[in-house]
């Protein structure tokens, strides 16, 4: 997504971590097309990002590597922002190997627009219905006792209640990872689900 050209991905996303499952995820919902396909990065071993808002799709691998190599999610998002000449519409959420998470929100985000991060999760959207719709998030999170893929639904799904993206529904996805989490134990994609359209 490229800034110049205008387009932006209008979305709220929860990155997160279970460290006992050994599970790193991402969910994302928005009014943009085809989110899933832009906003959610994660690597078993090294941690989750959501990029979005003018998304640099780059920050997804480059911060999970940085993040591989042993940085912070806090290092990782501060390395990733120096040189950014965008940063101000950018908005990002990581999550690290250890539980170390981070977000922001650039002063160009279109409002409303922000996040919130604790252990082992960051939420953030932007253009979305008001200020309600990341506590919600939040609340959903942190009280939900299931697996990290339920966790992460119902924080989606209460986003939504919430409000969710001021301007409607048209994508969403939810991507998870854990050591050989894929189909036959080869990969570590566990949950790779988008609903588009």
């Amino acid at each position: 997504i490229i800034p110049r050209k205008g387009n932006s991905t209008m979305t709220f996303a929860i990155v997160a971590c279970d460290l006992e499952e050994q599970s790193w995820g991402v969910a994302v919902a928005s009014k943009f097309p085809a989110v899933g396909a832009v906003v959610p990065f994660a690597r078993a071993g090294a941690g989750a990002v959501a990029t979005q808002s003018f998304a640099n799709t780059s920050f997804g691998p480059r911060g999970l590597d940085l993040m591989e190599s042993g940085l912070t999610a806090q290092q990782a998002r501060d390395h990733l922002l120096k040189d950014d000449s965008d940063r101000e519409l950018r908005q990002i959420g990581l999550v690290d190997a250890r539980g170390g998470s981070t977000t922001f929100t650039g002063n160009g985000c279109f409002g409303w627009a922000g996040g919130i991060a604790g252990k082992g999760y960051a939420i953030q959207g932007n253009i979305l219905a008001s200020g309600k719709v990341v506590p919600a998030m939040e609340k959903a999170f942190l009280k939900t006792k299931e697996s990290l893929p339920g966790r992460l639904l119902t924080a989606l799904l209460a986003g939504d209640r919430a409000g969710g993206d001021r301007r409607g529904r048209q994508s969403a996805a939810i991507y998870v990872v854990k050591p050989n989490g894929g189909y036959g134990g080869y990969l570590d994609r566990w949950i790779d689900y988008r609903v588009d359209d």
